[in-house]
């Protein structure tokens, strides 16, 4: 059986350590499930860096790891900017690795204190909405029950 280069090429590229492997658009798109579309908007934002061969670009392991911290990030509610400072921090100082982890803390606290900001907001409106719910209830109860 005959392989195409792309094949042998993946064959190759399989058999290397995870830190010097490197990925193509289609294969980030599909390992996370996301649009090849969804990764040059990532790249444009600055969020990644491939290098290219011509047109093609090629992803290593270290955009492979941002774009899963992007993708976490926008889940977990992160704008692109906080995912972005945390991610350069790291990138960027010598000690980023526990300074991306202060910061990091900080930003889940303040999504933590936001979270429950907006539990209890929905909560009262909860409270609010049975109240009305009852209100009506009653009106309507009484309507009915007018000759």
């Amino acid at each position: 059986m005959t392989r195409t280069p792309s094949q042998a090429q993946d064959s190759d590229n399989d058999a290397l350590p995870r830190q010097q492997r490197t990925y193509t658009i289609g294969e980030l798109a599909q390992i996370f499930e996301v649009t090849p579309r969804t990764i040059r908007f990532y790249e444009q934002e600055g969020l990644l860096a491939p290098s290219r061969q011509g047109q093609r670009r090629i992803y290593r392991e270290k955009d492979r790891v941002r774009l899963k911290l992007t993708l976490r990030g926008k889940r977990l509610g992160f704008s692109l900017a906080e995912i972005r400072e945390v991610v350069m921090m790291y990138d960027a100082m010598p000690d980023g690795n526990a300074r991306q982890l202060r910061r990091l803390l900080e930003l889940l606290a303040e999504k933590r204190a936001n979270l429950e900001r907006q539990l209890e907001d929905i909560r009262l409106m909860r409270l609010e909405i049975d109240d009305v719910d009852q209100r009506a209830r009653d009106v309507l109860r009484q309507l009915e029950d007018t000759p």
